[in-house]
């Protein structure tokens, strides 16, 4: 697994980095040498935030933690990762076909803003993947996001999916 680091008013020393590597190396078995991971660590008041997202071929698993110090962070991270893993293992074991890259784990953005007062403060990007709603609805879920915006499969058209108040799901074709 390639892990890079960054902080944000906060230096990620050596003896951080490794156990970081350390921590994170847990999920190898689940996904080989495929995953590419960032870490990103930053102080907040009195707190230690640190966010980890794993990027394997499609699919993304992302944990947003914080505590007093850093490698309790790293813990929580940790856990909330692998709990994602537990939730959705019974999604992936029904398409498995589509999920090859976790078999081993079985057997043992386009640019989105945020406006405060009319302003964009926040600018992310990411790579338009082409998935079914129903896939869509799984990455939105292991995301903890509210929608998530993607290429259908079938008609090649930008979509959106997102969550409903209800608690059922929606999907926004363009006409």
């Amino acid at each position: 697994m390639n892990v890079s680091f960054s902080g944000k008013d906060f230096k990620v020393g050596e003896q951080l980095q490794k156990r970081i590597a350390e921590k994170l190396g847990r999920f190898d078995r689940y996904f080989g040498k495929d995953a590419s991971t960032h870490v990103t660590v930053r102080e907040e008041r009195e707190m230690k935030r640190i966010d980890v997202t794993i990027k394997v071929q499609r699919h993304l698993y992302r944990a947003e933690c914080e505590a007093d110090d850093v490698f309790s962070a790293l813990d929580l991270a940790v856990e909330v990762i692998e709990g994602q893993i537990r939730k959705n293992k019974t999604r992936f074991e029904k398409r498995i076909h589509d999920y090859a890259y976790m078999k081993e784990m079985l057997k043992a953005t386009p640019e989105t803003t945020e406006t405060l007062e009319g302003r964009i403060i926040r600018r992310k990007s990411f790579e338009l993947q082409p998935m079914d709603a129903e896939e869509a609805v799984l990455q939105m879920e292991m995301l903890g996001h509210s929608f998530l915006l993607f290429n259908d499969a079938e008609t090649d058209k930008t979509c959106v999916v997102y969550k409903r108040k209800d608690g059922n799901y929606g999907v926004i074709v363009p006409a």
